[in-house]
């Protein structure tokens, strides 16, 4: 029987489809052409905690000779640990001081890269003097920072950590429930950067206003509706203050007693930016005067809400219920212990960055500085010491 047409249409549709097929998976490269030579470069990776493993395990060691990974955070105890690596691969509560530089210099390291925007535990100007040149990931996923910021918000305004310690002990009465909206509320934004432009674009639909303060006005902050003024100012109108400048030396303490005093009567602070913005044991004073306008320290603040603190480096990444109770006392704060007893303070471990998205940025910037060091490239992400 002869083939129709319809039969030869099918039979050269079938012999085009499998030629398709076999073209795509000889171009397809293979695991082994895909492999790429490794550097021959060694880094060190301080506080790799298991999800830092994850997501630096495999591209670190496809790029490079000799990668490890210490769950230790690197100090001046534990900086002799890297002896023979090229580099250290650092976090936010990792010390680099003077000392510590040092060893890494008398050790071989050429190079600290960090895997966060902050730098301020690093001393760049020891680090320069010593041969060793510093990167940063400059800028991962704002948008993670600032919907953090807007959940602490919203946390803060609906009494959420009360309301859960209540359910948890089976107290399902409202007294003390009774919480703010956030729509319509005046929005204090101190820094307006990557994360204080992305919380402004957040702000937005809840149709209130704005107020901003940076030493560098943005245009595009302004264009989502920011009006800048001075930091009192924003302190003294402001129904909602979010930190979100870096720590640096005229930054450090901005929010202090001084500052305390202007805020409103039942503001709310939030800070997922540094913890040494915030004088702390101004802020105790102010949450624990009560409702006294006429103190000299000013009146309670509604609510506070922190994801930092300004001795977070002792405390958070550890687990302490697995700490003896000697161990544990030797970290003991009293300061933070006070805070977190207090029913309008709402405190995260630093988790802000701590997104698939974020972490995903992180790795591949962090692989990406390390590879312009191993190959003496332009570092595009270069942190320098302050000139004076």
């Amino acid at each position: 029987m002869n083939p129709t047409f319809s039969d030869c249409y099918f039979i050269h549709l079938i012999l085009v489809t499998v030629a398709f097929f076999l073209q795509i998976t000889k171009a397809r490269p293979t695991p082994s052409t895909m492999t790429q030579e490794k550097i021959n470069f060694k880094v060190a990776v301080f506080s790799a905690v298991e999800y830092v493993v994850e997501f630096l395990q495999t591209p670190l060691s496809s790029a490079f000779s000799e990668v490890k990974f210490f769950q230790a955070r690197l100090d001046h105890d534990t900086a002799s640990l890297v002896k023979g690596y090229d580099a250290v691969c650092l976090f936010v509560n990792d010390v680099c001081d003077a000392e510590t530089i040092d060893t890494l210099a008398d050790n071989g390291v050429r190079f600290i890269a960090m895997r966060c925007a902050g730098y301020d535990r690093i001393d760049v100007a020891a680090a320069q003097k010593r041969g060793i040149r510093v990167v940063r990931v400059p800028t991962y996923s704002p948008r993670s920072v600032a919907e953090m910021a807007l959940t602490l918000i919203m946390a803060a305004s609906r009494n959420l950590r009360p309301a859960i310690q209540k359910v948890s002990i089976g107290n399902y009465q409202l007294s003390g429930l009774v919480g703010l909206e956030v729509s319509g509320k005046t929005y204090g934004i101190v820094g307006t950067g990557n994360i204080g432009i992305e919380l402004i674009k957040l702000l937005k639909g809840f149709e209130g206003r704005i107020l901003a303060y940076d030493i560098y006005e943005s245009e595009e902050a302004k264009a989502h509706g920011a009006q800048y003024v001075d930091l009192d100012t924003l302190l003294k109108e402001s129904d909602i203050v979010s930190l979100h400048t870096p720590l640096l030396p005229t930054t450090r303490h901005i929010i202090n007693k001084e500052k305390l005093q202007l805020m409103k009567q039942h503001a709310i602070l939030i800070n997922v930016s540094r913890g040494g913005l915030i004088d702390t044991k101004a802020l105790m004073e102010s949450l624990q005067l009560g409702d006294d306008a006429n103190s000299s320290s000013g009146g309670k603040l509604a609510a506070v809400a922190l994801d930092v603190y300004d001795k977070e480096e002792s405390l958070f990444f550890e687990d302490f219920t697995r700490f003896p109770a000697n161990e544990r006392m030797k970290k003991w704060d009293n300061a933070f212990t006070v805070l977190k007893s207090l029913p309008q303070v709402l405190i995260t471990p630093h988790i802000a960055f701590l997104t698939q998205e974020a972490l995903g940025n992180i790795a591949d910037t962090t692989v990406e500085n390390l590879h312009q060091c191993a190959l003496g490239m332009n570092l595009a992400n270069e942190v320098k010491p302050p000139s004076h």
